[in-house]
């Protein structure tokens, strides 16, 4: 091989390393995000599973791995320990690990309201004779003792003059099926949840009564999207992208439900279908498209209505020290208001 040879063939090798070494870099380039579900795969998980299907994280340049998960409380203490960059969890359990633990050292913070309501309610069989909260007065309650509507039961107690209760603590999937049995009175649960686990278990949905928290005084906020003060120092923009990822996405799933159920089933094959697509509407509904979402924009606060929350969490759970809003919300990453209308049009 002559010089000139030898030269060209050293600039295309060299050329061709570049290459692959700028396409690693490239294939390197999108910030990875663990993200922890408040629970299982279920319907409403359809908001996170679908823009990651459509690729709407990595044309932000977002790698986002998506895990199910046992409860809000979890996913705070997840996101808090550094196991996850970010999360789904209640409010009130946010709020909770705040007050609970002020010198905790990566305390997460809200980032985008999603359930503008709670989903909590109390669930009763119409035979029992419930009819209204008043109704509840020494009657046998049952809920795990995490499950967040039992959490803010005392809440709800106060608001509707219900002087005791009688609790009865069991593991989830028990809490339908005693009720069902007529082991308990009437179950705190969420609704769209307990539900449709009453009807699988033969109960008829017009033989349920529901008692939604916000249709009874209790305006507390429902699931936020959490993020760790990590993240959020460190690569605010990534904050940013996912939430506008994730917005885009959540269009797409309220326009289409029937659609967007088809990446829970990829995700988790063994689901009744159906089921989840009713459980993803009635959730919509009752709290994602909710009136006080309409009123305040889809992902934002009131700020007078989370100062309430705030105390009222104070006082029911009992909290070491009094909940700070202003370290546990932050929508300075936000969209824009355009780019936050996204709520299907209302029902007549």
């Amino acid at each position: 091989m002559n010089k000139r040879s030898t030269l060209k063939t050293l600039a295309a090798t060299g050329l061709a390393a570049a290459s692959m070494l700028a396409g690693n870099a490239f294939a390197q380039a999108n910030t990875p995000i663990k993200f922890q579900l408040d629970w299982r795969f279920e319907g409403p998980s359809a908001l996170f599973l679908s823009p990651i299907a459509k690729g709407y994280f990595k044309d932000v340049k977002l790698d986002v791995t998506l895990d199910a998960g046992t409860g809000s409380g979890a996913a705070v203490q997840r996101v808090a320990s550094g196991t996850y960059d970010m999360g789904f969890a209640d409010m009130a359990a946010l709020m909770e690990f705040h007050a609970n633990n002020p010198d905790a050292p990566n305390k997460p913070v809200a980032v985008m309201m999603v359930y503008n309501n709670t989903p909590a309610a109390v669930l009763a069989l119409k035979k029992s004779g419930i009819k209204t909260p008043a109704d509840l007065v020494g009657k046998k309650l049952g809920a795990p003792v995490f499950d967040a509507g039992r959490r803010a039961f005392p809440i709800f107690q106060k608001a509707n003059n219900i002087s005791s209760v009688n609790w009865v603590t069991m593991d989830p999937p028990l809490r339908e099926t005693m009720l069902a049995r007529g082991d308990i009175d009437a179950i705190t649960g969420f609704s769209f949840t307990s539900l449709l686990n009453l009807e699988a278990r033969g109960v008829k949905a017009e033989d349920v009564v529901i008692l939604p928290y916000p249709s009874y005084g209790v305006k507390l906020y429902g699931n936020a999207i959490i993020a760790s003060p990590k993240l959020i120092k460190e690569n605010p923009a990534a904050v940013k992208a996912f939430l506008a990822a994730f917005a885009k996405g959540a269009k797409e799933v309220m326009a289409k439900p029937e659609v967007a159920i088809q990446y829970v089933k990829n995700r988790d094959g063994i689901i009744n279908t159906d089921l989840e697509e009713r459980r993803l509407r009635m959730a919509i509904d009752a709290v994602i498209a909710s009136p006080d979402a309409r009123t305040e924009g889809f992902g934002q606060v009131n700020p007078g209505r989370l100062s309430l929350m705030a105390s009222q969490v104070s006082d029911a759970f009992g909290t070491k020290t009094r909940v700070k809003v202003d370290d546990a919300w932050n929508g300075s990453f936000l969209p824009s208001k355009a780019d936050l209308n996204i709520l299907p049009a209302a029902k007549k």
